[in-house]
């Protein structure tokens, strides 16, 4: 399907307009980091249901929920005053290969990043450049695992400049960056700019993108991700993200 560039922008700004609304969190896992309106309680649950985001939509909504509970509906308290004992409570969670040693783990280095590194949001706005976070979420893997920790955790943190597309981070750090006031991404993170934002590249994402001649690449990962957000870039270079919600709007509900 070929479009000029000027077509191909109102077209997709007509279906970022169509699912950019609060109707889109009834079926998306979003709607788990909404139950909450404390920015470090919407930070931790949802990065953890940002975490276990793959596979089918519902059980991944019925396991954030399920964390949530866990967490006692307090993820940040519980993240900063555990106990070992109080990890007990989370054994027999599962969510495919992510299991609850990952998950005990993952409480572990997130007590670890608010404790000595300020927060997530520090730690993604201390290594981010001009229009990237690949960086960031490079050296957020870093600080994550620096501490002593089980080494089959590791895999659920991506690593863009080992070639992941880092789609679960990128669309974590799109639901705290953008702020549209469309009332489904929370724009809590004011220090880092949407512009610097990535789009979440997947399998749905990544074939409309190359049905609309925006990608080229055949593999989704990180050279693909590049020459995306290249392209998104030219479309509009404020909030190149937007478009995530035409992408996945067109793959998911469309069949596009």
């Amino acid at each position: 399907m070929k479009f000029k560039r000027e077509e191909l922008r109102d077209f997709l700004d007509a279906k970022v307009e169509l699912y950019n609304n609060p109707k889109f969190i009834e079926s998306d896992p979003i709607q788990v980091p909404h139950i909450f309106s404390k920015k470090e309680d919407i930070e931790i649950i949802g990065y953890l249901t940002a975490t276990i985001a793959w596979g089918n939509r519902k059980s991944i909504i019925t396991n954030a929920n399920k964390m949530a509970e866990l967490l006692d509906y307090s993820p940040f308290e519980f993240v900063m005053k555990h106990q070992n004992s109080d990890l007990q409570k989370l054994e027999g969670f599962v969510h495919r290969t992510f299991n609850d040693q990952d998950f005990k783990q993952f409480i572990k280095s997130l007590y670890h990043i608010y404790k000595n590194h300020g927060g997530l949001e520090s730690v993604f706005e201390k290594y981010a450049t001009k229009d990237s976070l690949q960086l960031s979420i490079h050296k957020f893997k870093a600080h994550f695992f620096e501490i002593n920790h089980l080494a089959r955790t590791q895999k659920h943190v991506s690593d863009p400049l080992k070639n992941s597309a880092a789609k679960r981070i990128n669309m974590f750090l799109r639901w705290m960056i953008r702020n549209d006031n469309n009332g489904v991404d929370f724009g809590l993170w004011s220090r880092i700019k949407p512009s610097q934002l990535s789009c979440p590249l997947d399998v749905h994402s990544g074939n409309v993108a190359r049905k609309l001649g925006l990608l080229k690449r055949k593999q989704n990962d990180a050279k693909a991700l590049a020459e995306l957000d290249k392209n998104l870039r030219k479309l509009d270079p404020i909030d190149p993200v937007k478009y995530d919600f035409a992408l996945f709007g067109l793959g998911v509900f469309e069949a596009f």
